[in-house]
């Protein structure tokens, strides 16, 4: 049973997403009701007795809970600033500071982007459920690029440097395929045109684009 909210017309997480709400109910379940996230789906488990005219007012309470925990979790820009100085000492042959690091919420088709004309880095907030060590990979690949801005074999060399790199691309390669998200191979025709756009943002992206641009 799907909750009015399911319709997608109130925001529930990120505010640039509508996710669905999903209603479960269980004759079981005596007595609580929970909720978890399902990829972009809310859903919320409750016993069956509960009367339907009370059951938006769940559905709002226990989404409300679940945005009060995630901004509770949700790492800071200034914790992935630090992550990426660390990781920049550890893999990378010099200083390549970027002028800032920071998550965003509008890039549902990429991983991670950067601009090396002015040194700025994003990672997309969806990365934030996933290992510290996909975040890595994802916040090094786009370091790389403060030095190297194309996927050439000095590229993959810097990258090489990061002992986990495979692992993540198998987790991110994993995750498209489990929630069915489109990808294109990744022996060199996933790489993007080249063109304006791309020479001034390198992006490592994911969905009708391409999941990886190396």
């Amino acid at each position: 049973m799907a909750s009015p909210r399911a319709s997608g017309t109130e925001p529930v997480g990120e505010p640039d997403r509508l996710p669905k709400v999903e209603v479960r109910r269980s004759r079981r379940r005596r007595r609580t009701v929970s909720a978890y996230r399902d990829g972009d789906t809310v859903i919320v488990l409750m016993p069956a007795h509960i009367p339907a005219k009370d059951e938006a007012a769940w559905v709002d309470e226990m989404v409300a809970r679940l945005d009060r925990t995630d901004r509770r979790r949700r790492p800071s820009d200034e914790a992935l600033t630090r992550r990426a100085q660390v990781l920049m000492r550890k893999y990378l042959p010099r200083d390549v500071s970027p002028s800032s690091v920071r998550w965003v919420t509008n890039q549902n088709a990429r991983w991670g982007s950067c601009t090396p004309v002015d040194r700025t880095i994003r990672l997309s907030h969806r990365l934030q459920q996933m290992p510290q060590y996909v975040i890595d990979y994802v916040l090094l690949h786009e370091l790389a690029h403060l030095i190297e801005g194309d996927h050439g074999p000095a590229f993959h060399t810097l990258m090489a440097a990061y002992p986990q790199a495979e692992r993540a691309r198998g987790f991110l390669e994993g995750w498209s395929n489990g929630t069915q998200t489109p990808a294109q191979d990744l022996d060199g025709s996933g790489e993007a045109p080249v063109g304006d756009t791309v020479r001034s943002e390198q992006a490592l992206t994911t969905g009708p684009l391409v999941l990886f641009d190396d």
